[in-house]
């Protein structure tokens, strides 16, 4: 795994992109808080880059094929830390959200051929691992971040924040170009008969798509409130412990998502582990949603926190690896869209949505709203392992071809035994 070429720059580019948008995801919220705003418009700083985001993903495929990995890697990383040096200007609403949707451009562009990059350059035994390995970086990077700017913001103010995003984006630009320089591969339209039985395209990523869905949303509502909502139940050390609940989630998701790809690569397909991901998921926010109305201890968030981040991490490699083998390897580019397309829109729904529910009916009642959404995700993937079991998820697949041939089975003769005068 690791002997492939460009993997470790890659690596490290992940987790300098998503160290910069660990180290302002929380923070650009409080800081709207702090300055007065609304929580729905706390929440909007974060549903609109992730709008921008979304945006981005949908035509970088495209990008990919037409210019290739490192320009575009490289253009965007420049794109997502520049500017972050904006929100020095003030925290008037026009800036959190200007500056918030330019960077979602460079950060959307960016995770796309991250994780297509991946599995361009990995052997396909090696692919669960290696997508695993990508969810390690991004957790650590996430343990050190998100904590860290909560820190900084609470320690020397917020500006130093914005620079640290933006330095640290650079650093993923630099890596970037150590990347090779190829380009995604071409799109390969099958001829009609291929077709024959196969099901689209959007049938075989629809539910792993929506179980990432269910639980970024509750993720976006995690990293823009727990924060304040744990400052609530301990004024004095809320904003440290907040941090470290942060660290968790993101610790719990880089160990689990690592594991799962270990799982998948063992027995050769992906899926073992969703369902108990999404279950561990659905209970984790489930509690947070408790230990926050009932006012329990803060140190009951720690479970919550393992069980979320945890469940976050399966679904997100189990999602990645479905995708990638239900859709042929032509269109990596496109999975890759995908997966990110609904876990960075979750991310900024759930955000503004379960925020202005919390604008209405406090943090308990938004975090309890998400664990409902956690469930209807889980329902789609228990229906989806039922209807699918037949479904045929490659092209010119001709062993599960033969399988739907009306022919009749062989039967199994008897040998005849000898008798005695023979």
């Amino acid at each position: 795994m690791w002997k492939a070429p460009g993997f470790i720059p890659t690596l490290i580019a992940v987790f300098a992109a998503f160290g910069s948008w660990s180290l302002l995801l929380p923070v650009i919220p409080l800081a709207a808080l702090d300055a007065g705003h609304s929580a729905t418009l706390a929440g909007a700083s974060t549903g609109i880059f992730m709008a921008t985001t979304v945006a981005t993903q949908i035509f970088t495929p495209a990008a990919l094929r037409r210019i290739g990995y490192n320009p575009v890697m490289v253009a965007a990383a420049f794109m997502l830390g520049v500017p972050a040096l904006g929100h020095l200007l003030g925290l008037e609403a026009w800036n959190l959200l200007l500056f918030s949707a330019l960077r979602g451009i460079g950060f959307g562009a960016l995770t796309v051929a991250e994780s297509a990059l991946i599995a361009e350059l990995m052997p396909a035994r090696f692919l669960g691992k290696a997508t695993g390995m990508l969810g390690v970086f991004l957790g650590i990077s996430q343990m050190i971040c998100l904590p860290t700017g909560l820190f900084l913001a609470n320690t020397v103010g917020y500006p130093v924040v914005y620079v640290a995003a933006a330095a640290v984006a650079l650093v993923a630009a630099v890596m970037c170009l150590r990347i090779p320089r190829i380009k995604a591969q071409p799109r390969v339209n099958p001829a009609p008969q291929d077709l024959v039985g196969v099901a689209p395209a959007w049938k075989l990523v629809l539910v792993p798509a929506l179980a990432v869905t269910s639980l970024s949303m509750s993720f976006g509502a995690v990293s823009s409130f727990l924060p304040a909502a744990v400052q609530e139940l301990d004024p004095v050390t809320g904003a440290v412990i907040g941090g470290f609940m942060l660290s968790i989630i993101g610790g719990a998701s880089m160990v689990l998502r690592f594991g799962s790809g270990v799982i998948a690569d063992r027995n050769g397909l992906p899926g073992a582990t969703m369902i108990p991901g999404q279950v561990m998921g659905f209970a984790g926010v489930l509690l947070m949603a408790l230990v926050i109305a009932q006012g329990w201890s803060v140190w009951w968030l720690v479970l919550a926190g393992i069980l979320f981040g945890g469940g976050f991490g399966i679904v997100q490699n189990e999602a990645l690896l479905t995708m990638f083998f239900r859709l042929p390897r032509s269109r990596v580019s496109e999975a890759s869209a995908v997966w990110n397309i609904a876990f960075d829109a979750g991310t900024g729904l759930g955000s503004f949505v379960l925020g202005a529910v919390a604008a209405q009916v406090a943090y308990s009642g938004a975090f309890g709203v998400g664990a409902v959404i956690v469930a209807l995700g889980l329902l789609g993937t228990v229906a989806d392992r039922i209807v699918g079991a037949h479904r045929i998820t490659e092209l010119n697949n001709t062993r599960a071809r033969l399988r739907q041939l009306p022919l009749p089975r062989p039967r199994l003769q008897r040998r005849r035994r000898p008798s005695r005068d023979e």
